[in-house]
Order: structure tokens, then C-alpha cells, then sequence
């Protein structure tokens, strides 16, 4: 079936198929076959590449830089383990996310046009943690400017991330920009501050660099900075909104709509914004919204400010720590 169709090579990208089913519980389902579906499809030593346990270090050695990872290449995927590869993608993921990795492949085919065939839009690999039959398991798909991350703690229960999409060019010849309209929001929001809340906003007048939690750097973070959104008026809460938007509905929907909603329950009023860098386009600049829990950061600094890295952290929880210590501790009761 054309809805059907899978992974395909570095011109073709990937393509968008079914939807997700409804609720965490029917994603856990379709994460499960189409992880079972995966290991059915290739050989013992596509088998021994892909499949790790679940304790294995790999699991937690996420980056976003070119190199060599644990499990299975697209690349080194047959027709039918890209179609499994696929249906995973597309239950994490949703149509919205799907199409981000796409961006994501396609920018590593204008670095391989710029800088030759080490960079590779098929040299993203996906490994699984675990059996899928029985949770906790995870799943992972990870290259150059993309690190994604489920575990299924519970058949119900699903863990997002980390979760890191990286843009070069961030601004491509013809208009695309992977992470545009978060990009946008964030100016947006600063500009709409008045004087006093822009003094609370802006935490350095260059930005970072880079992004702070980067891998194994949460603790540089320190507590939050910036304007608490509390302070905010309505409309700019809504910038607010749009960025965590950006970041969230890289998932699927149901996976979305659950995060925004424990967000906004648990945590919106602690959220602050932090800026770093002028105001002026084409200029580099940093900003993140930062709460207890939750980190959404975005930087735009290297290749004079036309190379996006941005990641979201759950500061408690990535990898599912805090769910699997809930887990354990219920299940050793």
C-alpha cells in the first residue's frame, strides 16, 4: 500500500504512513510489533547489531556529533526491516516528527554535497534495549543532529526522552528551516517584553555557544534563570506555549498532548525564560524555557548564527529514570 510505504534511501527520505493509535497503551502495542517485526527481518548479525539489553551502557550514551553508534544503519537495512523501521518511527513519532527526521536526513545531504560522502543521510541507526514483548524496553534512533529516545517503562507508561534535533544550515537556499518556527517564537517572545521583564530575561549579552545540557552536563544548568512566565501576560504565554509546542509535537499526538498537559499542570507557573545574545537578526543567540523538571533550549551561534542545536530535557526523568525507580520500587514490594 502507498500509506504503507517505508524508509527510503538518502534522496527519498522517510515518508509518513498510518497514524498512531490512540493513547499511550496502543502506542506501547505498536512500538512492540513493529520492534518485533524488526528483529524478524533481518539476519543473526543484523540481530546482534540491532538488539541490546537493556542494561547495556549504550542505552544512556546518547550525542548528537558524527560517529559511530550501537545498533542497526538504515543503510545496512533491508526492504523489510526499513518497513518496521518505519512503522517504529511513525508510533514514537507521529506524522510531525517524522517529518523532522526527514529534515534532519535531508540537511546531511547538503553537508555531503558541501563536505563529501562521510556525511550520510543514511547513517542514522536504530537500536532496541530489551524485549519488546515484555517492558521495560526501549528504542533509539540516533546520527548526526538527531538523538530520540522511548523507553516503555510500563504496556502504558512511555518515556520521550532526551530528545536533541540539530539544523545545518538552519536556513537552507531555498527557505527551509528545520527549526524555524521555534526559532521565531523565541524572538518573539523576548521582543514582546517590556524593559524591566527583558533585563530579567536576558542572562548573558552573547550567547552560550551551544546548548548547556548537552550529554552528561545537566548539573551546569544550575536553577533557573530568566522571567518566570507567571509574570507574563496572556499573549506571551502563548509564544510560551508555542515554543514547548515546537518541542513536544515532535512526538506523536497522544504522547504530545499527555506532556503539555502534565506541563502545565505541574510545572507552567515555575517555568522561566532565559535569553542569551542580541535581539537583532542574524545575529547568534541563545534562549530556553527552564523549570524544575523540564528543559527546552535552543541555540543558534556556529556558522555565523545559520546552525541550530536543540534539545529537550526531562531533568528527572530521561530515560525514563524516575518512572523505572517508581517501577522497581512496586515491583520488589
Amino acid at each position: 500500500m502507498a500509506s504503507r510505504r517505508a524508509l527510503l534511501g538518502a534522496s527519498g527520505g522517510l515518508l509518513v504512513g498510518l497514524a498512531p493509535g490512540r493513547g499511550e497503551a496502543r502506542i506501547a502495542e505498536r512500538m512492540a510489533g513493529a520492534a518485533r517485526a524488526l528483529l524478524a527481518a533481518v539476519d543473526e548479525r543484523g540481530r546482534r547489531a540491532v538488539s541490546l539489553a537493556f542494561a547495556a551502557p549504550e542505552r544512556e550514551d546518547w550525542h548528537y556529533v558524527p560517529r559511530r553508534r550501537a545498533g542497526l544503519t538504515l543503510r545496512e537495512m533491508g526492504a523489510p526491516a526499513r518497513a518496521a523501521a518505519a512503522t517504529l518511527l511513525e508510533a514514537g513519532l507521529g506524522d510531525t516528527g517524522v517529518r523532522r527526521v526527514e529534515g534532519v536526513r535531508r540537511l546531511e545531504g547538503i553537508l555531503r554535497e558541501r563536505e563529501g560522502a562521510w556525511r550520510d543521510p543514511d547513517n542514522y541507526a536504530l537500536a532496541i534495549h530489551g524485549d519488546p514483548a515484555t517492558p521495560p524496553w526501549a528504542w533509539r534512533f540516533e546520527g548526526h543532529h538527531l538523538s530520540l529516545h522511548f523507553t516503555i517503562v510500563a504496556p502504558d507508561r512511555i518515556a520521550v526522552t532526551p530528545a536533541f534535533w540539530g539544523a545545518n544550515p538552519a536556513r537552507t537556499a531555498d527557505g527551509f528551516r528545520l527549526m524555524g518556527a521555534v526559532e521565531d517564537s523565541g524572538k518573539a517572545l523576548l521582543r514582546s517584553l517590556d524593559e524591566a521583564a527583558r533585563r530579567e530575561a536576558v542572562i548573558g549579552e552573547r550567547s552560550l555557544g551551544d546548548i548547556v545540557a548537552g550529554p552528561g552536563r545537566e548539573s551546569d544548568l544550575g536553577a533557573p534563570r530568566g522571567v518566570a512566565l507567571s509574570r507574563l501576560g496572556d499573549g506571551q504565554r502563548d509564544l510560551a506555549v508555542a515554543i514547548a509546542r515546537g518541542f513536544l509535537d515532535a512526538v506523536a499526538p497522544d504522547l504530545a498532548a499527555a506532556r503539555l498537559k502534565r506541563l502545565r499542570e505541574t510545572e507552567w507557573s515555575a517555568l522561566r525564560f532565559a535569553w542569551a545574545g542580541p535581539m537583532a537578526d542574524g545575529r547568534p543567540f541563545y534562549f530556553r524555557l527552564h523549570g524544575p523538571a523540564t528543559l527546552l533550549e535552543l541555540d543558534n551561534t556556529q556558522n555565523d548564527a545559520n546552525h541550530v542545536h536543540s534539545a529537550w530535557r526531562d531533568l528527572g526523568g530521561d530515560f525514563g529514570r524516575d518512572a523505572l525507580a517508581e517501577h522497581y520500587r512496586k515491583g520488589h514490594r
